[in-house]
């Protein structure tokens, strides 16, 4: 008796984490708490639409121009149509010759399936997380950012059959990373009027009074 007592405990206890898995994969990095809100989002897009998002969180070190069409064909017996297959390798090789790492790839079931989503919003929603210099540590930047992006995806397909979800998160990262770009360039061209155009400028006027 106590132990189907704890058995049904420790049942209850994983069930949701389970359900909130479902849409994973494969999982090298993201913490508990990014598991369950892609399991949310993800559940809730497939109630609502019947379309599956999967995610493949990897920290595999791809060589350059390695196919990721090719490398999800391994998972093929987990997926169930309509889907899109949303694969992030932080430490996949882009070149060589710049060292630069972190590719992302988007695989639809279908051509009709890649028609609900923007391919470059949904990559820049991540990306831009990513990218922002902050006090964050990487890993948990590739949380934040894999949720954003995942987020985007759920909303992008949502949104083209007329419908929101409840569970997705705002862009609000997106506006920060906008309002931080017209800080800096501000800031650049600031720098630029100080020392480069308004000394050009006082010379030339100094020039054209006979001053100089």
């Amino acid at each position: 008796m106590r132990k189907a007592l704890v058995g049904a405990a420790l049942l209850a206890f994983l069930f949701p984490l389970l359900l909130n898995a479902t849409h994973i994969l494969k999982n090298d990095f993201l913490k508990q708490e990014a598991v369950k809100l892609i399991g949310t989002m993800g559940m809730e897009l497939y109630e609502k639409t019947s379309v599956n998002v999967y995610l493949i969180a990897t920290n595999e070190h791809f060589p350059e121009r390695y196919n990721l069409v090719m490398y999800s064909k391994k998972y093929e017996a987990k997926l169930s149509k309509p889907y899109v297959l949303f694969v992030f390798a932080p430490y996949a090789t882009i070149t060589k010759k710049s060292k630069a790492r972190g590719r992302v790839g988007i695989i639809p079931s279908s051509e009709t399936v890649r028609s609900l989503y923007d391919y470059d919003s949904v990559r820049d929603a991540g990306i831009d997380v990513i990218a922002v210099k902050d006090s964050n540590t990487v890993e948990d930047k590739y949380n934040i950012g894999m949720l954003q992006a995942y987020s985007e995806l759920c909303d992008n397909i949502a949104k083209s059959k007329g419908l929101k979800l409840e569970s997705t998160i705002p862009d609000e990262m997106g506006t920060m990373v906008f309002v931080l770009r017209v800080f800096v360039y501000t800031g650049t061209l600031l720098l630029l009027w100080m020392f480069v155009l308004r000394p050009l400028y006082i010379r030339y006027k100094g020039r054209k009074n006979g001053k100089y």
